[in-house]
């Protein structure tokens, strides 16, 4: 998985009656766009991620796909 700074997280819930998580990446820590990615959420929290199956990168329109 790779991404840029700008891009979004989708983090789907795993349980029943939890809510999805959303952000937008705002710093690449990893080498050439790989996790982990530091993500600000749309409550305003911010939080290291390292993304698994349960995580969509969604790329910025208009950017190229790696």
């Amino acid at each position: 998985m790779q991404a840029t700074v700008g891009d979004h997280v989708h983090m789907y819930s795993r349980s029943v009656g939890m809510t999805d998580r959303k952000g937008e990446i705002v710093e690449v820590r990893g080498t050439d766009g790989s996790p982990p990615y530091l993500v600000r959420f749309e409550d305003g929290h911010q939080g290291l991620v390292y993304p698994g199956p349960d995580c969509l990168v969604e790329h910025r329109p208009g950017e190229e796909q790696r």
